[in-house]
């Protein structure tokens, strides 16, 4: 027998569903992420520093709000606009946020749409506050500086996309910074698809150099990128500012002459074994016509596994104190850099750029890096310890995607978590966690 709320299931007459289940979500963990934006003192930093210059005084939803909510959908998994059509009356997001409803999807792509160049600049002063914030926590002995850039899909007539030779597709091609040791996502810059990795670079590092220099003097600076950072400007710029630098060279037959010495040093030494690996180092100063000066190059020479060919890798560096495999091992190590990005563009959606206009995608982006930002804070600071190196869907399916039911009574608001959750103890952890952050506030 059927009614209009219960309904008897054929293959089990015990089995009776229906949607008397109180209000429900599955996003239980998120309260941890809210938790760890208030320490941060988060709310009040959007209110003072995050503004839209559109006609929104009079709006029921105000930008920081709307900022916000857009940070937790993506903490969330929800990416696009249209999610928060269903998640509107989501009863945890909506205890969160402090509202009745959620912005719709028209309300989210208007805000969108606001954004302009001084958006741009408010995030950047967002993250460098908020980096602040962090460092009080824990100040580090030294940051490391990998530069590196995408390609972010682009479909249809979109301002600035174009095709890009390396990644052969269309796209944008944007710049991003990471700290190497920790993967702090410290900048990131949209850019059109065709231009060339080290366009600009210089430019885009300086301020972020700047700042280390001014709010960081103690901390030791050091930088690495491949061979399409190659440029005169930047290690000028990293010279000029004492950053540790190992950047990689493009192959051409001057390197090839001054590295001959190891060519046939090596070619000597595998006369009479040409299938087992060898490899040999060296180094030399090299200036290039546009270089204001000599600069030391250190090679490697590799003869691989069952092949009688030779690969050179040659890293333009400033760091005197290492030897030659100390600069090839530490340049190598860049590595890590892809599983950033990766994580960035899969975890978190960089290539959420949909918008027509590269302004409107710019700062769609910086939104996106800036949740990843605050992600990595806080998989670094507030996890257990065994779950500090955990990729983040990992951690949206075990401590952010809890069933939860919503309790109001006169004074409190209940969330009552999954009594079978298999991360009772990570949850209370990470809660203590959080709690024992000692967090300058200004």
């Amino acid at each position: 027998m059927h009614s209009l709320k219960d309904i008897q299931l054929k293959c089990n007459k015990q089995f009776i569903v229906n949607f008397d289940g109180g209000e429900l979500s599955s996003d239980g963990g998120l309260l941890m992420m809210n938790e760890f934006l208030h320490i941060l003192g988060f709310e009040k930093l959007l209110k003072a520093s995050f503004k839209t210059n559109g006609p929104a005084s009079f709006c029921i939803h105000k930008d920081d709000e709307n900022l916000l909510q857009m940070l937790c959908q993506i903490f969330g998994a929800y990416y696009e606009d249209n999610c928060a059509d269903e998640l509107r009356h989501d009863p945890v997001l909506s205890a969160v946020l402090g509202k009745a409803a959620l912005a719709s999807q028209p309300t989210l792509s208007r805000f969108f749409n606001r954004m302009d160049d001084d958006t741009l600049r408010q995030f950047d002063d967002i993250l460098r506050q908020l980096r602040r914030k962090i460092y009080s926590i824990k100040m580090p002995e030294s940051v490391l500086f990998d530069i590196d850039t995408t390609l972010l899909p682009t479909y249809g007539k979109q301002e600035g996309g174009g095709f890009n030779y390396h990644y052969q597709a269309h796209g944008y091609h944007p710049v991003l910074c990471y700290d190497g040791l920790t993967g702090d996502l410290l900048r990131a810059q949209l850019r059109d698809g065709t231009d060339y990795c080290s366009k600009g670079a210089a430019a885009f590092m300086e301020p972020l150099i700047a700042e280390y220099r001014e709010n960081y003097p103690s901390i030791q600076l050091y930088a690495r990128g491949d061979s399409g950072f190659a440029t005169p400007e930047l290690y000028g710029l990293f010279e000029d500012n004492d950053v540790k630098y190992a950047i990689r060279l493009k192959i051409n037959s001057t390197l090839l002459k001054l590295a001959q010495d190891g060519d046939e040093a090596l070619a000597g030494a595998t006369r009479f074994n040409m299938i087992d690996y060898a490899v040999t180092y060296g180094e030399f100063f090299y200036q290039a016509s546009s270089w204001r000066a000599p600069r030391r190059v250190v090679f490697k020479i590799e003869k691989p596994y069952n092949q009688m060919t030779h690969m050179y890798t040659f890293i333009v560096t400033n760091m005197e104190e290492l030897g030659h495999w100390q600069v090839i091992d530490y340049y190598c190590n860049r590595g890590r850099m892809e599983n950033f990005i990766g994580e960035g563009k899969q975890g978190f959606d960089f290539g959420a750029v949909s918008s027509r206009s590269k302004t409107v995608n710019a700062n769609r982006l910086q939104l996106h890096a800036l949740a990843y930002s605050i992600f990595n804070w806080f998989r670094r600071l507030a996890l257990p310890g065994h779950m500090c190196k955990s990729l983040v869907d990992t951690v949206r399916l075990k401590l952010l995607k809890i069933a939860t039911k919503v309790v109001h009574s006169g004074r409190y608001v209940k969330f009552k978590l999954c009594s079978s959750c298999p991360y009772k103890e990570e949850v209370y952890e990470t809660f203590r966690n959080i709690w024992d952050l000692a967090v300058q506030l200004e």
